[in-house]
This record gives structure tokens, C-alpha cells and sequence, in this order.
């Protein structure tokens, strides 16, 4: 009799049934993929978005317009840092963050999230000279109405799983290569051979965020930086992974 006949007696399973364990495992594989597609394309555009910014700005390639500013909203916060256990020890702090409304032409232009420094001295009505990078307002008069990297909207995602997205793209990657090395008839390396390289790229990509945060500290952080902890990650993994093949005996 088959096993289809008669079921797998491992899982315990009925006779034409299929193991719901195999299923489901594919689907949530399927489903982590997906979102770590999302990410992936959500960090890469957020690091096309500062590293374009940041380069247009420096080489003063930025599209200058006149404007005028139709609206000026701002909004207030205040709270206690927590000093204390129950924050009455903590020192009071007042934030208060701006919405600029802008007339360029024929368009109307927002700017949220704008700090108290950078809107000083604006008014409605006045004209100004705007800096505009694809179409969104980078400058008003100079003054840097960018936001940037800041904890607020998919920014906070990013940062937090970035770990997650770095380890999984040098996994990604040594998979790649793996798989093309199979291909070229020389080596074939098994999946516990693939992680020291890719445990090793690891590493030396949380050092390399560590250092970066070291020189954010210091008033010394770049807009590409999540290029650089997933670009020393790889490259020391593909180095290690060049061993491994070095190792690994060559396909009959």
C-alpha cells in the first residue's frame, strides 16, 4: 500500500489527508518574505530620499522658487522628562512643532513637523525663496525645513527592525552565492556551512551601527548610513563564505 493509502504514521495523519503543519509553515514563510520585501523597498527609498536630499543641498543643486506663505499653523506640547518616579523631579519641556503652507507657482505645498527654530521670524503673507528637491520643499529661505531621519512615521519601523532587515539581506545574499557556485559545477554548500559567514557579516554589521551611532553622538552622522552596517555586513560575510568554498568538497 502507499502512503497516500495509508497515511503517515509519524505525524499521524488520516489516509488522503495532508500534513496542515507543512502548509501553514509555507504560508508564514511566504508571509515573513513579503514583509521583509516591504521593508527592504521602504528603507532603500527612505535612503534614496536623505542621501538625494543631503547631496543636493551640498553641491546646491536644490530647485530655488519664489513662494508665498498662505498659512502658518503651529502646535504645542509640553511634558516632564521623568525624572522623578512619579516625574515631578524631571524637567519640563515645551515643544512646539509647525505647518507652513506654501504657494509655488500654481501649487499649493505643506511642510509638517517644522521646528520652532527653523519657522522663527515667518509670517503669512510673506514671500520667500523656496528650495525644492522632486517637487517637496527642502528650504525656506535658507533654512532647513527637512526633517530627515526623526522618530516619527515609518522612520521608527525602520530603525528598530533594521537589524532584522540588515541579517536578513546578508543571508539573502550569501544564498545567492551559494546557489550560483552549485551552478558552476565547482561547490555545494550546505546550509549549516552558510552560517557561520553569514553569523560572522552579522557581527560586523551591528559594529559598524555601534560606530555609527558613536559619530551621530558627536554631531558626525551621514544620511546613507544604512548602506554602510548592510555593506561591511556583506562583504565580510562573502569573505568568509570564499573559505567556506575553499573547504567544501567539489561536486562529483
Amino acid at each position: 500500500m502507499t502512503q497516500e493509502q495509508t497515511g503517515d504514521t509519524t505525524s499521524q495523519t488520516g489516509p488522503g489527508t495532508r500534513r496542515p503543519r507543512t502548509v501553514r509553515g509555507h504560508a508564514l514563510r511566504w508571509v515573513f518574505r513579503m514583509v521583509m520585501a516591504a521593508l527592504i523597498l521602504l528603507l532603500a527609498m527612505r535612503t534614496y530620499e536623505e542621501t538625494g536630499v543631503a547631496h543636493a543641498r551640498s553641491n546646491g543643486s536644490l530647485q530655488m522658487a519664489e513662494a508665498t506663505i498662505t498659512k502658518l499653523t503651529s502646535h504645542t506640547t509640553r511634558g516632564s522628562n521623568g525624572g522623578g518616579q512619579d516625574g515631578s523631579n524631571g524637567v519640563w519641556i515645551v515643544t512646539t512643532k509647525h505647518t507652513i503652507e506654501l504657494r509655488v507657482g500654481d501649487e499649493t505645498k505643506t511642510v509638517d513637523g517644522v521646528p520652532d527654530d527653523s519657522a522663527k521670524g515667518l509670517e503669512e503673507g510673506q514671500r520667500v525663496a523656496a528650495g525644492l528637491w522632486h517637487g517637496r520643499v527642502v528650504e525656506i529661505d535658507g533654512r532647513t525645513m527637512w526633517l530627515g531621519w526623526h522618530p516619527g512615521g515609518w522612520d521608527i519601523p525602520l530603525v528598530v527592525l533594521y537589524p532584522l532587515i540588515m541579517g536578513y539581506l546578508i543571508a539573502l545574499t550569501l544564498n545567492v552565492v551559494a546557489f550560483l557556485a552549485g551552478l558552476g559545477g565547482r561547490v555545494r554548500l550546505e546550509r549549516q556551512q552558510r552560517l557561520g559567514p553569514a553569523g560572522f557579516g552579522f557581527l560586523v554589521g551591528m559594529a559598524a551601527i555601534l560606530v555609527l551611532i558613536v559619530c551621530a553622538v558627536f554631531g558626525k552622522g551621514i544620511a546613507y548610513w544604512p548602506s554602510v552596517p548592510i555593506g561591511a555586513g556583506t562583504v565580510a560575510a562573502l569573505v568568509g563564505l570564499r573559505g567556506a568554498l575553499r573547504r567544501a568538497s567539489p561536486l562529483p
